[in-house]
């Protein structure tokens, strides 16, 4: 597997590289901790096994995997299907830099444009979307069932535009 080693904002080195099997409990860990309705473990080895359209990027630090994020890929277009970075991890560079990742990877399979949904009120997720050149599209009301919150949904028409914006380093190459 590709690796990459990137320094974050505090200077430590941190890895970004494929999702592998061996890799689910520690994402699952995240994932629990990040969301209300979590994936199950089944769904995301699922998405690592089963899923041809799936890509899967995980950061790891020191053998910790502290963020992860995945997408599936039809033709020219990428649906991240989610993302999720620890809590002690966060502020620190690496959602973007998982982003950038998947988008490197969808641009190596042809892909043209990224689309995602984002919580209404996660004002934090949004603000990393928008600089990375997403804007809104539409909104799917009451998308969340935990909380009857409204999704918005934001694509990113360019991702060729934003990889040569963000060209400074961060995951230069495709997983």
């Amino acid at each position: 597997f590709l690796r990459l080693y990137i320094r974050n904002k505090n200077m430590s080195e941190l890895v970004y590289r494929s999702m592998t099997l061996p890799d689910i409990e520690q994402v699952y860990e995240i994932e629990c901790s990040c969301f209300s309705q979590p994936w199950s473990v089944e769904s995301l080895i699922g998405e690592v096994i089963r899923n041809d359209a799936a890509s899967y990027v995980v950061a790891e630090d020191n053998g910790k995997i502290v963020g992860y994020a995945g997408m599936w890929q039809m033709f020219d277009e990428a649906h991240m299907t989610n993302i999720a970075v620890a809590a002690e991890y966060r502020c620190r560079g690496i959602a973007t830099n998982l982003i950038l990742c998947l988008m490197r990877t969808a641009k190596a399979n042809g892909g043209k444009r990224m689309t995602l949904e984002v919580r209404e009120f996660n004002h934090k997720a949004q603000r990393v979307y928008f600089a990375l050149g997403f804007r809104y599209a539409g909104t799917r009301r009451k998308y969340y069932s935990d909380t009857g919150e409204n999704a918005l949904i934001l694509w990113n028409d360019s991702i060729d535009n934003t990889l040569r914006a963000h060209a400074d380093g961060s995951c230069s190459e495709s997983l």
